[in-house]
């Protein structure tokens, strides 16, 4: 178990056996094993996608020493999200194979290249899609967190420093994921993107925080912001939609009225706060007219989580004029376009949008990890599944049939 699943050349094999076999304790040969392996390259298991839509493959990959601004990561535990289901299926999105996807991760810093000087080897950090340069007109703002910089890119392929991948089969490059790569068993990742964590969160509970559940629960804490009392509806009951119900739950709100297709849905959503459901299939009028009369005049908060055009044009106008805030999650398709009556504004009612929950991902995420060690934070319940590494494509099939909010996926396992 020395060699935690990767390979070292003779000499160093040969060196680590020798100190263990003196009697070191396991800190120092864990301690040793990370000096063994850095700016060498290791040659470990990763899930590689090489055709859309279809299984990934465990293969044998080398991953590179990073570079300058990265670092390499020993991935402990990751998650699945449904980003990398879409990307796997390359339906309506550009597609680039072979790809080492995956993107929400707790793991271990194994080393750090040239520059990095926040993060070291043994760190126990999140990846994070997005990024926080820390020199960038965003970073600097208190009211941004899309840095110019490290902002989420589909369609990179490699790392920014030099457009290189990190990671390699049989001498051939493997394109990396949002510069995040987690289905390896190490992944090489700009710091700014590495979210640096209580070293006593468990990994495997905490990853969950680097995208989805933290892009809902910050829409709903950070940007909707709604008062002890207040109602909310909440737009798709999927991880971040519960994850936005969830900070309604934590902010005090009254009412949370949970809004899906899939009555489903419906019962779960009860573990986050949800306490009314609304199914506008089951409707003969538009589901805002429905909440406006639900609630005398309509939501204080709404948050859509959808990415359904319609759905977003519906969460707008179901909230009261005068003081409603509406705020946009979902992604629509590039060719959709939102409209409602000018008279939706000139009644005062506020309309936004909010990417990765407005968290900046070194500053605060570590924050959120916190709220959950303090109790503030019940991250078991979006926990459905866990599958080992070597089963990572039941963990697609449970999310492809709506079977699972979250499911863990053990590289150890």
């Amino acid at each position: 178990h020395i060699l935690f699943h990767y390979q070292l050349d003779k000499n160093h094999f040969s060196s680590l056996i020798s100190h263990h076999q003196a009697n070191k304790t396991k800190d120092q040969v864990l301690s040793l094993l990370i000096m063994s392996t850095a700016g060498h390259f290791i040659r470990c298991l990763a899930a590689v996608a090489w055709e859309a839509g279809k299984p990934l493959v465990m293969e044998e990959v080398e991953v590179a020493p990073p570079q300058k601004h990265e670092v390499r990561i020993k991935v402990h535990f990751t998650s699945l999200c449904h980003t990398d289901v879409c990307f796997w299926e390359a339906k309506g999105q550009t597609p680039l194979f072979p790809r080492i996807l995956g993107h929400e991760a707790g793991g271990v810093v194994e080393s750090v290249g040239e520059g990095v000087t926040d993060l070291q080897s043994g760190d126990h950090v999140l990846t994070i899609f997005t990024g926080e340069c820390g020199n960038c007109r965003h970073c600097h703002s208190e009211e941004s967190n899309m840095c110019d910089l490290l902002r989420i890119n589909t369609d990179r392929g490699g790392m920014i420093h030099d457009g290189e991948s990190r990671f390699s089969s049989n001498g051939k490059p493997i394109h990396h994921f949002l510069g995040t790569s987690t289905f390896s068993e190490f992944t090489v990742v700009h710091s700014g993107q590495v979210a640096k964590i209580n070293p006593e969160a468990p990994l495997d509970k905490v990853c969950i925080l680097s995208c989805g559940l933290s892009t809902g629960l910050g829409a709903t804490l950070n940007v909707a912001k709604p008062k002890r009392g207040q109602s909310v509806a909440v737009y798709g009951l999927g991880a971040v939609g519960l994850a936005a119900a969830e900070g309604a739950r934590i902010s005090g709100a009254g009412r949370i009225i949970g809004v899906d297709l899939n009555p489903n849905r419906f019962e779960e959503a009860k573990k986050f706060g949800v306490t009314d459901f609304v199914n506008p299939r089951e409707h003969d009028k538009p589901v805002q007219q429905v909440i406006i009369e639900m609630t005398d005049g309509g939501v204080d908060r709404s948050v859509e989580c959808t990415g359904s055009v319609q759905a977003m044009i519906q969460a707008f106008e179901c909230v009261h004029e005068g003081w409603g805030v509406a705020v946009l999650v979902g992604v629509p398709r590039q060719d959709d376009a939102f409209r409602t009556h000018p008279m939706n504004f000139l009644n005062e009612r506020t309309l936004k949008g909010s990417f990765f929950g407005n968290y900046k991902p070194k500053t605060d995420i570590p924050g959120v990890v916190e709220k959950y060690m303090n109790k503030e934070l019940d991250l078991d319940k979006f926990i459905t599944h866990t599958v080992p590494f070597s089963k990572i494509n039941e963990a697609f099939d449970y999310m492809s049939k709506g079977e699972c909010i979250r499911c863990i996926i053990d590289m150890g396992a």
